[in-house]
């Protein structure tokens, strides 16, 4: 515990952010350092990569994604098998970097999500609302000797929140402008986005899941082109727009249209989605499924912006982070769709890495945790208060 306090008041503090995602390719790794905490944290980026999984392990936690297909046996095996490759991952980042591991102070985890349920349902005479990440941060505390924080979503959801989204707070402190109304647009698995009026504190701050981001599109690509992702929206461009798969995925998708708080993940966008419309639209060009499903993924934002933000702020500027910032027709569809008025750029060109950008932001809530700062926003995700959040676990 003399540690933890020690490490709490140290002034700067080198800090590994971890993020495996919806996409579920591997885990990001960043290696920053914080200075301060609060509105008062500056950050700098030292060091990033993407350590993949192990082949099979994706299909592994689908599986256990899936009450269907689940297994508790796999599952109890991969909450401790997952906080390994955590471990590699840092240390191939360290020896990258010519560092000790010894130099990592502080260690922030988001986990693995396999399943994440907010709506609260009767359950055994009471009303339960839940989330599952594995990849136990106790785990990565003793194989890294190092204070880890995580489980990260639990405490929110415990006091009636979302759990989700957790950037929101992140966003808040490191990219509020002061003359202009910012909405900061992650696009990994799923799309959410945080909204940042000028005029506005932290507790009006409001963010929230969109839809789909990179879930469909994935799904597609690899089921068509055997491809993990679409290289710059490079085969969606060269598709044409399918108006009925459109207006079909409109009517069959009840979330766009759900008033915040609000949160998804698999559970709506994975393969129960998309099968069904992949049999009603067989005779479709595989290249046109490709076009008009990332269309659909920027229509989700832009309508969740008109029907839920735009009439209390008018965004100046669009901040676009996360894998679907490579995809170079998504951000034409984005375009398209908010037009000229708003100004669409890649995050890169405010200082964060679109690809790093959640991995610091766990990064920075462990700082966050261990600097007992309350991280959640209510009016985002629903919660009766404010809590700190996650879980310490020591060495």
């Amino acid at each position: 515990m003399q540690s933890l306090f020690e490490l709490s008041k140290k002034k700067k503090k080198n800090v590994v952010g971890l993020m495996s995602g919806t996409s579920l390719d591997g885990v990001d790794v960043a290696l920053i350092e914080i200075e301060g905490n609060g509105v008062n944290t500056k950050v700098d980026l030292v060091g990033f990569l993407e350590y993949p999984f192990p082949d099979g392990l994706k299909e592994a936690i689908l599986n256990n994604s899936r009450k269907e297909s689940s297994n508790v046996e796999e599952i109890c095996r991969l909450n401790f098998l997952i906080p390994r490759i955590y471990t590699e991952g840092i240390n191939k980042l360290c020896n990258e970097l010519n560092i000790m591991f010894s130099d990592i102070d502080l260690i922030g985890s988001h986990g693995q999500t396999i399943h994440h349920l907010p709506a609260s349902i009767n359950f055994y005479g009471e009303k339960i609302s839940s989330t599952l990440q594995i990849g136990d941060p106790s785990v990565l505390a003793k194989l890294t000797d190092t204070i880890t924080v995580g489980d990260f979503r639990t405490g929110d959801i415990a006091l009636g929140g979302q759990g989700a989204p957790l950037v929101p707070y992140f966003d808040y402190i490191l990219f509020k402008s002061p003359d202009k109304n910012r909405a900061l647009l992650n696009i990994g698995g799923i799309s959410n986005f945080t909204i940042l009026n000028k005029n506005y504190d932290q507790e009006k701050v409001l963010a929230f899941d969109t839809g789909p981001g990179n879930m469909i599109i994935d799904f597609l690509v690899k089921k068509y082109f055997d491809k993990n992702f679409d290289d710059e929206g490079a085969i969606a461009a060269t598709g044409n727009f399918n108006e009925d798969v459109f207006n079909a995925m409109v009517e069959k998708d009840s979330f766009i249209k759900q008033h915040p708080p609000k949160s998804t993940g698999r559970e709506l966008y994975g393969s129960e989605f998309i099968e069904p419309l992949l049999e009603q639209f067989a005779d479709v060009d595989k290249k046109d499924w490709m076009h008009t499903a990332t269309k659909f993924t920027a229509y989700a934002v832009y309508k969740n912006y008109k029907l839920f933000i735009k009439d209390e702020t008018v965004i100046d500027e669009l901040i676009v982070s996360g894998g679907g910032a490579n995809n170079k027709f998504l951000l034409a569809c984005l375009n398209g769709y908010f037009g000229n008025d708003v100004a669409i750029k890649i995050i890169d060109e405010i200082g964060i890495s679109a690809d790093a950008k959640e991995a610091i932001c766990f990064a920075v809530l462990a700082n966050e945790t261990i600097s007992g700062n309350t991280t959640n926003i209510p009016r985002t995700t629903g919660a009766i208060r404010s809590t700190i959040l996650g879980k310490i676990c020591l060495p």
